[in-house]
């Protein structure tokens, strides 16, 4: 990763809100749960994701997000491979008007580490 993402990386994380796995299932098990979108590349989403995610490319979220959340104050949590890449999806759903929206800290990668169920092929 070069020092410039990771500079990016950190900058943007200052301006979203992100939360860890224990904090997820909490709000998963609430009356009103946030969706969970995916946005890795299609062919990572296919090699596994956790249950329950909806696929929404980190290429195609903008244009796909009314679809999946027309209320701007639906519950989102964003994940990808490791918490970079749902960082800046997170920062772009909140210029697009996105209220409650936040970034799964470590990802696809913590959420297999915990023993969190996955669908896989």
């Amino acid at each position: 990763m070069s020092t410039r993402f990771q500079k990016l990386a950190a900058d943007t994380k200052t301006r979203i809100t992100e939360i860890d796995l224990a904090t997820y299932k909490q709000q998963a098990a609430s009356p009103t749960p946030p969706l969970l979108i995916d946005v890795r590349d299609a062919e990572e989403f296919a090699l596994g994701h956790p249950v329950g995610a909806i696929h929404a490319s980190r290429g195609t979220l903008e244009g796909k997000i009314e679809d999946i959340a027309p209320d701007v104050t639906t519950p989102i949590v964003l994940s990808c491979a490791g918490g970079n890449r749902s960082a800046f999806a997170a920062e772009s759903l909140q210029k697009m008007g996105y209220t409650r929206v936040a970034s799964l800290i470590g990802g696809y990668r913590a959420w297999t580490q915990a023993g969190e169920p996955v669908t896989k092929p």
